[in-house]
């Protein structure tokens, strides 16, 4: 996982750090994983050069990189959350799009934060909604104002 070091990191930050790096190696068919605040800014991230069986990840420029991937889901949760409001739908709580080539998952965590899964095509998507669901559970009451400033600063820090 290409995410910052920890070092530093209060306890809250290092398990959101923990749960997210296992997400990605526990749950077969995620490629990368993100979380992003209210405010479309990338807050965690899992290594975006990460090679899943058979699947090499994308390294000819920003194409497949940890930020574009953060700006889909953000995208696609503004999208939704408009769609929602227009029929009267209330909150969205999970977003999928299937690709010929892959899948991206977007689900709330809390205030408005957002979890995304980038998967190959093939991957389970119960699998991956049941493992999503889980962190979102375990996240959710500890992304404070104040852990999502920490994190912030985390990523800004590593760039």
């Amino acid at each position: 996982m290409t995410a910052p070091s920890t070092f530093g990191l209060s306890t809250e930050a290092r398990n959101l750090h923990w749960l997210l790096s296992n997400l990605v190696e526990e749950v077969p068919g995620v490629h990368s994983v993100t979380v992003v605040s209210s405010d479309g800014l990338m807050l965690l991230s899992s290594d975006p050069g990460r090679q899943a069986a058979g699947v090499t990840a994308r390294q000819d420029g920003p194409r497949g990189s940890s930020a574009d991937l953060a700006t889909i889901v953000s995208g696609i949760g503004s999208l939704t959350i408009g769609a929602a409001k227009l029929m009267d739908g209330g909150g969205v709580k999970q977003t999928m799009v299937a690709m010929d080539e892959g899948s991206v998952f977007v689900m709330s965590i809390s205030d408005g934060s957002l979890l995304g899964v980038h998967a190959t095509p093939d991957c389970d998507m119960s699998v991956i909604a049941y493992h999503m669901a889980l962190f979102v559970g375990r996240a959710g009451h500890v992304l404070t104002p104040e852990l999502r400033s920490e994190l912030r600063k985390s990523m800004e820090s590593a760039q």
